[in-house]
């Protein structure tokens, strides 16, 4: 049997699908399983988890339409069925694995805008169950697929090698941190899309969190971001007046990721680094604004929540519809008046658990 993962919609989703993964390689071990990615971090930590005969990288929104077009039929005919990860409520999504043609193409059913978004070209569906986690959404997807029972869900999956770990003990040795030394963590980004920058908790309270970690608690603080990051890194890092925030700046996701497990625990937004410390099995301090916390929260790793818990929230559902807040009064309230002390609160409390 030969069967394509499509996990075009973005780092964190596709690690998010690694547990289904582990579950059908074991399921079929001499199987074909390919996976199809558009982001380079979704690639290196596919190649790494050993689970995929091939992983075919193709970036559909730096390349034309028709580069695009043939790739994905070069595909056609090739697999006896494909799956589109969850989340990937898109109707390109649906449209690619469509015109790659396998016989079963599975997918989840969205309760929000599926029909609008091409759902009815999958032919092989569970319904969307807002109870979920998205790691236990793919495994439910696959076993309906494939037709079988998991007997249970494993952690996420993403092996480094030696010289990712070379690189965290080099880079943590650079910033003048010893073995001893309390190393937190901070992701202040998200993703840009669909005006997701308005779930970022503000720079001004990163760099006030980060001063009173070092001061009260000793700490060295690491402020990790991509490239497009780099500002937001830096303004943190300047506005907290200490230097012990130190920029991040690190050239990939493996060597991010190999840095990240030398954290006691990082504190983020709803981002892709989120699940890779939870993947690293850090302590994670989650900032959650209008993201339903069933779909995202850290898996199998200890986390606390940073929430206010707002009656209108969650709001920000998948769909291709751009975030907008539709409460009275202060836009954003989830996350504007998310204080420096909850969170503070949180991240020690979180530290003090054995």
């Amino acid at each position: 049997m030969r069967i394509l993962v499509i996990a075009l919609s973005g780092i964190g989703d596709a690690l998010l699908f690694t547990p289904a993964a582990r579950i059908l390689r074991t399921q079929f071990p001499e199987s074909t399983i390919d996976a199809l990615v558009m982001f380079r971090g979704a690639q290196q930590i596919y190649e790494r988890t050993g689970l995929f005969n091939n992983v075919i990288y193709h970036n559909f929104l730096n390349h034309s339409k028709y580069g695009s077009l043939k790739l994905t039929l070069l595909m056609r005919g090739k697999y006896d069925s494909s799956v589109n990860v969850y989340p990937s409520n898109r109707k390109e999504y649906n449209l690619i694995q469509f015109l790659i043609g396998a016989k079963n193409r599975g997918a989840v059913e969205y309760l929000r805008r599926d029909a609008r978004e091409f759902g009815f070209l999958n032919n092989c569906t569970v319904k969307e169950n807002d109870s979920l986690h998205c790691v236990e959404e793919n495994v439910s997807l696959c076993e309906k697929v494939f037709d079988f029972k998991a007997a249970g869900i494993p952690d996420l999956h993403f092996p480094l090698m030696p010289e990712d770990q070379a690189f965290a003990d080099s880079f943590t040795r650079s910033n003048g941190i010893s073995g001893s030394d309390l190393v937190v963590g901070f992701h202040p980004g998200t993703a840009t899309f669909k005006n997701q920058m308005k779930r970022r908790w503000e720079p001004e309270k990163f760099a006030e969190l980060g001063a009173r970690l070092v001061k009260e608690l000793g700490a060295k603080v690491f402020v990790f971001g991509g490239p497009d990051e780099a500002d937001l890194k830096r303004e943190i890092c300047e506005k907290s007046g200490t230097p012990d925030v130190i920029a991040a700046d690190i050239p990939g996701i493996p060597e991010t990721a190999a840095v990240i497990r030398r954290c006691s625990v990082f504190v983020t937004n709803d981002s892709g680094l989120m699940h890779i410390a939870s993947a690293m099995k850090r302590k994670v301090v989650a900032i959650i604004g209008p993201t339903n916390t069933n779909y995202i929260h850290p898996w199998h790793t200890e986390y606390e929540i940073a929430s206010l818990n707002l009656e209108c929230s969650p709001c920000f559902i998948y769909s291709p519809r751009p975030l907008k807040c539709f409460r009275k009064g202060v836009e954003f309230k989830c996350i504007r008046e998310l204080t420096v002390d909850h969170v503070y609160e949180k991240t020690v409390s979180l530290l003090k658990r054995q």
